[in-house]
């Protein structure tokens, strides 16, 4: 006898929906992003701008939100929670009520500092008090808070209708096998703000469906990528961040995905330069033949489904090769653009280990 109760289920996955502003955000950007994988704000933005005919405004003054600092125990609650009042302060500004958070850690901190002025409201007053003090700005808090990878899921219908390649593979017709992976800060501080909530969270798997995937489903699906902010900081900890990557990595390969997506930049990075370390180590590769798992960007996945240059989407900045998924798909590019520069510098060195 089926003791669940429809209804039930049914309840409890309307709580782990939410609001996500059809239009009209201030674009916070992610400063390890920027840094990791500079081309997926770019084609955030492009899409956002030139593909679904948003406004979003990207303020030059934006800063690092302390994130990693703050969760390292480095920077203290009070300044970390001035500096987003300052970013509140820069939106109401520039008339925006709609943030959009490219990094899932400002996510999650963005979404602790409002919850703790809900319950204690002194706090919030505190803050105001700060940022006048230091700034002579004052804020309105945000309407709406959503991760940029709410975005692209809210509009996935629309980036479909728009696609040039979808996520198959075009030598069998089958579908490509997707892992989606979610940055912790995303679903497990406040599962209820993130879509689907932590244990089942939809946003990249909605997006991957639409667009044609099929997302594998492996037992270290919700493990933690490793990053752990202290695991990799810490010179001596090193080892526990790349042996958190090494689980997930020895969990999926049975089931020979094409690629790995992630939501976090951090996530993204990881998993594709732990794959490197880990061929230097032990001489152990994930994918076929020698390669890795191709680790995407949600951005970099959407900027390949509607048939932007992989070049320009900044695909040559992973560690892990990427133009066997590209093949798979059936997307055009030239092998001598990707190392294509303006000043004379060297080619990057090639693994010994992992193909490329």
């Amino acid at each position: 006898m089926n003791s669940q109760n429809p209804l039930h289920t049914e309840s409890r996955w309307r709580k782990y929906q939410k609001e996500i502003a059809d239009d009209h955000y201030y674009y916070a950007r992610s400063c390890i992003r920027q840094n990791f994988f500079p081309g997926s704000e770019r084609a955030f933005l492009k899409i956002m701008r030139e593909e679904l005919n948003k406004d979003i405004f990207d303020d030059p003054r934006h800063t690092t939100c302390t994130g990693i600092a703050y969760h390292s125990d480095i920077v203290p609650q009070e300044t970390t929670s001035t500096v987003i009042a300052r970013h509140f302060a820069l939106m109401t500004e520039m008339g925006y009520q709609n943030l959009a958070i490219s990094c899932v850690t400002s996510f999650g901190l963005y979404t602790e500092l409002l919850e703790t002025w809900k319950h204690f409201p002194e706090e919030e007053t505190k803050i105001h008090e700060m940022l006048w003090k230091a700034t002579k700005r004052e804020f309105v808090k945000p309407k709406n808070l959503a991760h940029s990878s709410d975005i692209f899921f809210h509009n996935r219908e629309q980036i479909a209708a728009k696609s040039q390649f979808n996520l198959i593979n075009q030598k069998t017709g089958e579908s490509l096998k997707v892992v989606e992976h979610i940055g912790c800060h995303y679903a497990k501080i406040f599962p209820e703000k993130g879509v689907g909530g932590a244990e089942f969270p939809y946003v990249l798997a909605g997006m991957v469906e639409s667009w044609g995937g099929n997302v594998v489903d492996y037992p270290e699906r919700r493990h933690c990528c490793g990053f752990g902010f202290r695991n990799y900081l810490v010179m001596a900890n090193r080892g526990y961040s790349v042996a958190n990557s090494k689980k997930k990595f020895e969990s999926m390969k049975p089931y020979e995905p094409d690629f790995i997506v992630a939501n976090c930049p951090g996530c993204s990075m990881f998993m594709d330069r732990w794959q490197y370390t880990i061929a230097e180590m032990e001489g152990t590769t994930y994918g076929k033949n020698g390669y890795g798992i191709p680790v995407l960007t949600y951005e970099e996945m959407a900027g390949l489904v509607l048939g932007y240059n992989p070049w320009d989407l900044g695909l040559q900045m992973h560690q892990v090769s990427v133009e066997p998924l590209l093949d798979k798909m059936g997307i055009p590019y030239n092998p001598d653009e990707k190392y294509k520069v303006k000043r004379n510098v060297a080619l990057p060195l090639k693994p010994e280990i992992l193909m490329v």
